[in-house]
């Protein structure tokens, strides 16, 4: 498996996954993602930041995660200091057809490398409340459960808080 920073050509395999990603998740009554997030807008924005990265198996791309310091200013509801730099991954998907297979711990794996490469030692996820499998491999990667929030970008749903330090 490779991990590698998104580029722009990624966006339409990106976005295929997310396709495939999005029915299964709503299936389960999560409703965190749909036709409007996220979009070909916000991953082209995350690689121009240079902070999308994707898994590829046999050329193939299965994962895709944002790993940013971007947080959202709710994340103060769990007690978390948001002026506090944190790296936060944000639009982890894996493919169903490849899910099992450690990708989505690669990718947050990543983020590790990404925090120790920029000095930051605080990393920081959340979840929709529906999403039994991040909420399952989270605390197995060392991340502590901080609390549950409401985002107001995306009204209606619940999110759990998870922390790691390094």
């Amino acid at each position: 498996m490779t991990i590698r920073l998104a580029i722009t050509a990624d966006i339409l395999k990106i976005m295929h996954l997310v396709s495939k990603v999005v029915p299964l998740m709503h299936a389960v009554g999560n409703f965190q993602w749909g036709d409007d997030y996220p979009n070909p807008e916000v991953f082209t924005s995350d690689i121009t930041r240079s902070q999308l990265w994707v898994a590829e198996l046999d050329d193939k791309l299965v994962g895709v995660s944002a790993i940013t310091t971007d947080q959202d200013p709710e994340y103060a509801d769990v007690g978390w200091d948001i002026n506090e730099k944190a790296i936060v991954t944000h639009r982890l998907a894996v493919d169903p057809d490849c899910q099992g297979m450690g990708i989505a711990k690669a990718l947050m794996n990543q983020a590790e490398v990404v925090a120790k490469a920029s000095g930051i030692s605080i990393l920081r996820v959340d979840t929709n409340s529906k999403n039994m499998a991040t909420q399952a491999l989270f605390p197995k990667l060392g991340y502590q459960f901080s609390g549950e929030i409401s985002l107001a970008k995306r009204p209606g749903l619940r999110f759990f808080c998870y922390q790691k330090s390094l």
